[in-house]
């Protein structure tokens, strides 16, 4: 599969350069994926599961977070303290309210 890179427009240089950069990675992506199974299932067969073998424990996933303040103009929109506060939230604190004031 011989190329003749000299007779290709820019244009269409960066867009085979594009392509070989997405098939790298899916290449690399589908080894990892690959030696990742290979080693489980290698430690299934020893009895354990990879993570009892590397200490690393199995992702979690996390509760979604109790709401702590709640809009006083509308009680349905609430906010648990996490993440960017709301523009209600920060109107209400500019306006000199306390944030025990919108607590729930």
């Amino acid at each position: 599969m011989a190329i003749d890179l000299n007779n290709l427009s820019l244009k269409e240089l960066k867009d085979l350069q594009s392509q070989v950069t997405k098939a790298i990675a899916g290449f690399e992506d589908r080894k990892k994926k690959e030696a990742l199974a290979e080693i489980e299932e290698f430690a299934r067969a020893k009895g354990f599961s990879l993570a009892e073998l590397t200490g690393v424990p199995a992702t979690r996933k996390r509760s979604p977070a109790v709401a702590k303040y709640a809009n006083p103009a509308d009680l349905s929109d609430t906010w648990s303290g996490r993440g960017r506060k709301p523009r209600w939230f920060a109107a209400a604190l500019a306006a000199g309210k306390q944030p025990d004031d919108l607590a729930i």
